[in-house]
């Protein structure tokens, strides 16, 4: 909080029965004593713009990888996942004098989702080939539109077939500890994979290991109505071996190691939106009324605020009318935008049509549009300088009505931008005259402090899907100021 900050906002609270709001900006409201021997207290509420943008691809930093087929309203999505596996480092398949006939039973590949989009009872034929051309870099970033050709020659799958899945099926499902089934998706590869993957018998590291062994690349030849949320993937190697028990008796051991696409190594999610361009030309005839944020598709919504306005609005009533000197510090107490949001379903699952399923994003990040590359390749969180997030947050309306909205307080952009203003030799500062800033749906984790406290501890761009329909800034967005001067 800046400084006064806490005594300002009671201040505030006891004076702003007396505070004019005005939409004008030339019209600001007006203190409540004189302005050389009483603190400033006003309010005003900014115009601004906004308008949908959009990006080719997002940064893959994803924890669970999207596989399928879908079409909605909002376009068709087709996604891939390129992986590497986790080598065990230091493992050893069984040897020595006393083990005798160690062979290779089988292979299997196995996916496990956490949920689906669409059509659960569609089919989807998955198939899987090698990634035989190059591997990833683990300290890389990789975009969503990479090119799986340079990685991938598809020359031949690894599986016996393809694996035709029906999401609502669940016939390979397991059970976790607490009782609860786990949708799994099991594979056999095919011998010629079987007997090459078996032949690498060292695990000394991750580098030697990815020499001989680059990854796997998933994909799907058909369907149309399914994508997968892939949480866990993982290759499981069962094999057998003899050894001596007893004398002159041998003991049969059937065995399982399994490598797994683990946080160890790199997975990349390959993410299509068909026809991207037309669709984004579509929301931007509607984009007077509505604008939309479209994960994982790259389509986010750019608000504009009017900086340099606001701030000399803001100046002028700290200056002595007769001499231009500043006589009063400006603090913003608060400078709320509130998002609306249009398409919060809340009808029964029996209810649910085509794109009910396409649920605003939880976490709406907005940032500022030249750090946004930055703050995700780096990794960056949330400050008030360069970030603020939102939570999709429940209200209602005069009519007692559901009402769905994302809340920023920029407070500390304009609050830093005055005191550069007032803190200049010269009294001026040239400053940009707009800020753009960007509404990207992200995904969080948080965790916890030594003293309990809960606190965000990474960022992601959001990979699951999701479509967000906002209010536009000409359909009722404003900017709501209340600023003060001691």
């Amino acid at each position: 909080m800046h400084k006064f900050g806490l005594f300002i906002g009671c201040l505030a609270a006891v004076l702003v029965a007396f505070t004019a709001c005005k939409g004008d900006v030339a019209n600001t409201g007006m203190s409540v004593l004189d302005k050389d021997d009483a603190i400033i207290v006003l309010a005003d509420t900014f115009a601004f713009r906004s308008a949908i943008d959009s990006c080719d691809a997002i940064i893959s930093q994803a924890d669970s990888f999207l596989l399928g087929e879908i079409e909605t309203d909002y376009g068709v999505l087709r996604a891939s996942i390129l992986t590497q596996l986790a080598c065990p480092e230091g493992y050893h398949y069984p040897s020595g004098d006393q083990i005798r006939n160690l062979g290779l039973d089988s292979i299997c590949l196995f996916m496990y989702y956490a949920s689906w989009e669409g059509d659960e009872n569609a089919p989807l034929a998955i198939n899987a080939y090698m990634m035989d051309k190059k591997t990833f870099r683990y300290s890389g970033t990789y975009p969503t539109d990479l090119n799986i050709s340079d990685y991938c020659t598809h020359e031949q799958s690894i599986l016996t077939n393809h694996r035709i899945v029906v999401a609502s099926e669940k016939l390979d499902s397991i059970q976790d500890a607490n009782g609860n089934y786990i949708p799994m998706v099991r594979m056999r590869v095919n011998d010629d994979f079987a007997d090459y993957f078996w032949a690498i018998q060292s695990f000394e590291s991750q580098e030697k290991f990815n020499e001989q062994f680059k990854g796997i690349v998933l994909e799907t030849s058909f369907g149309s109505s399914t994508i997968l949320n892939i949480s866990d993937i993982a290759l499981g190697v069962y094999y057998h071996f003899e050894y001596e028990k007893t004398a002159g008796k041998d003991t049969m051991v059937h065995d399982m190691k399994a490598f797994y696409a683990n946080s160890e190594v790199r997975t990349v999610n390959h993410l299509y939106y068909e026809d991207k361009q037309q669709l984004v030309e579509s929301l931007q005839n509607d984009s007077d009324t509505y604008n939309y944020i479209i994960a994982p598709a790259g389509v986010y919504t750019r608000l504009s605020f009017p900086m340099k306005q606001i701030a000399d609005s803001i100046i002028r009533h700290m200056r002595d009318p007769q001499s231009g000197d500043t006589i009063k510090r400006p603090y913003v107490n608060k400078a709320e935008v509130r998002v609306a949001v249009e398409n919060k379903f809340t009808g029964s699952s029996s209810e649910i049509k085509r794109n009910d399923w396409l649920q605003p994003a939880t976490q709406m990040l907005l940032i500022k549009e030249e750090s946004m590359d930055r703050f995700f390749k780096k990794r960056e969180l949330p400050t008030d300088t360069c970030a603020l997030l939102g939570t999709l947050t429940q209200g209602t309306d005069s009519l007692g009505n559901a009402i769905y909205y994302y809340s920023y307080d920029l407070s500390d952009f304009i609050a830093g931008i005055l005191h550069q203003l007032v803190d200049h030799k010269s009294g001026q500062k040239e400053i940009a005259p707009m800020l753009d800033m960007l509404l990207v749906p992200v995904t969080i984790k948080t965790s916890t402090t030594t003293n309990s406290a809960t606190v965000v501890s990474s960022v992601r761009q959001q990979q699951t899907v999701s479509a967000t329909k906002i209010r536009s800034a000409k359909n009722g967005m404003k900017l709501e100021i209340v600023y003060s001067g001691f």
